[in-house]
């Protein structure tokens, strides 16, 4: 999603539109690991990064002190941050899974021996 309102800001702010492009990649980047299941570190990576992008968007639609003023709000901003907190709850739910399979993996071989 940020890599489609990318375009739309380099008109606007060149600053932005690197970010959104930079933010795009990264998210997109991190699909493969996700798919592939390069594990745990990666999980929390993805989450970390997407929830400083939340933070950002949630700081910036604040009045901050050194303008006094905040950025607008749009529609398509609220379904990417809904998309991204939904994505919070996939890997963190993903992460609970993961670690009961284990947990039960390991049960089931000790109590075979």
């Amino acid at each position: 999603m940020h890599l489609v309102l990318a375009p739309n800001l380099l008109g606007f702010n060149i600053n932005f539109a690197l970010f959104f492009i930079v933010a795009g990649i990264a998210q997109l980047f991190w699909v493969l690991p996700m798919i592939k299941r390069w594990g745990f570190p990666w999980v929390v990576a993805g989450i970390v990064g997407m929830a400083v992008l939340i933070s950002l968007y949630v700081i910036t639609r604040m009045p901050n002190p050194i303008t006094g003023r905040d950025l607008p709000t749009n529609s398509m901003a609220l379904v990417i941050e809904i998309i991204q907190a939904a994505f919070i709850a996939l890997c963190a739910i993903i992460i609970v899974y993961e670690a009961r399979r284990k947990q039960l993996d390991r049960k089931t071989r000790s109590d075979s021996t």
